[in-house]
């Protein structure tokens, strides 16, 4: 089959296609027809060493082997079943929850032992995965390409709200609201908690697909004072924030913080390190959280608000499996709006 690996740590020339044997699902697993596979920061990341090298660079101890077939936001055909699997299972269409854990319910997500696809397992930049049955679910859409938007980005920016624990009187800021996170941590904090939101894109002529999403303002971080809008926005401090940039709008973020307001990160796509005055942690009684994947109930959650329509999914463009190197350079420019989803050519 092909498939696209990565060789080591570097940049798009450390992805190879490659043809290998397609590989075979052990007792308890399926075996999955790739159909569509977004494209997140994280395998980007993983490539470039941005997590760390060597024993740091995944997300187990031990880090990243190579070569890795990476891609995690996964859907497809299962095609073959372990002998352990019910056959019913054969021909169904599923979206893959994206890591293993012995963690606990409500705590796989945490637990020392989760493994990552795409990371610690190939994934989905091949024309075949294989995966555990019991991870496989019913696709919430029709369409593979727009089911593959949400798994990661989705269940990231799903526990990113539910964390927070937004109400309808309330006012979120979403940072990177254009990304494959923010576009649907708009939506989730709009349409399934009914709270108010204010959208930071780069270009305001994204407006109007922001407002589409659910957005009551929209506002540029390259404003002259982005601080003073988004109170003039509001009308006064808002409740909460949900970020994925990281350093360029960290101070904007805490100083139009309410006292008591949560401050939530999933990302640093602008920067990963920053300053922070202790005094304004405490000084306003600040919460924050960290916070990446959730679990699977929070996934269940989010697929049945996906199939009840509550939320879209918002694509950029999709590119040929063949192309993998262009469409992570894509990836990385700005003014794009939704995720970017890799298909396999038909044979």
């Amino acid at each position: 089959m092909k498939a696209v690996q990565v060789t080591g740590y570097g940049d798009v020339d450390k992805l190879e296609i490659v043809d290998i044997e397609r590989p075979s699902p052990k007792a308890n697993e399926v075996l999955v027809k790739v159909m569509a596979c977004g494209i997140n920061n994280t395998e980007i990341w993983m490539r470039e060493g941005a997590y760390g090298t060597g024993s740091k660079s995944g997300w187990r101890p031990e880090g990243v082997k190579f070569p890795r077939t990476p891609g995690s936001d996964i859907t497809g055909e299962i095609v073959e079943v372990g002998e352990a699997v019910s056959k019913t299972m054969m021909g169904r269409s599923v979206v893959l929850f994206p890591f293993t854990s012995s963690g606990e319910e409500g705590a796989e997500h945490i637990s020392e032992d989760m493994s990552f696809i795409g990371s610690e397992y190939d994934g989905g930049y091949a024309e075949y995965v294989v995966w555990p049955a019991d991870l496989c679910y019913e696709m919430p859409l029709t369409d593979y390409i727009q089911s593959a938007v949400f798994s990661v980005s989705g269940m990231t920016a799903w526990h990113m709200v539910e964390q927070i624990q937004p109400i309808a009187s309330e006012t979120i800021l979403v940072t990177g609201a254009n990304g494959g996170v923010g576009s649907l941590n708009v939506q989730i904090a709009a349409h399934v908690f009914g709270a108010k939101v204010i959208a930071v894109v780069g270009d305001l002529a994204l407006g109007n697909k922001m407002k589409e999403l659910g957005a009551a303002h929209v506002v540029s971080y390259k404003a002259e004072n982005l601080a003073e809008e988004i109170l003039e926005a509001n009308g006064g401090p808002i409740d909460s924030v949900l970020d994925v940039v990281g350093d360029p709008l960290f101070d904007t973020s805490l100083h139009v913080l309410k006292k008591g307001g949560k401050f939530c990160t999933s990302g640093s796509a602008g920067g990963q390190k920053t300053e922070l005055d202790l005094r304004t942690l405490y000084l306003k009684h600040l919460t924050f959280y960290g916070s990446v994947l959730g679990t699977r109930e929070e996934f269940k959650r989010m697929l049945q608000a996906i199939s009840e329509g509550k939320i879209k999914p918002v694509l950029d463009r999709t590119f040929p499996l063949s192309e993998a190197k262009e469409a992570q350079t894509y990836f990385k420019q700005s003014g794009k709006v939704g995720k970017i989803v890799l298909v396999p050519e038909e044979e």
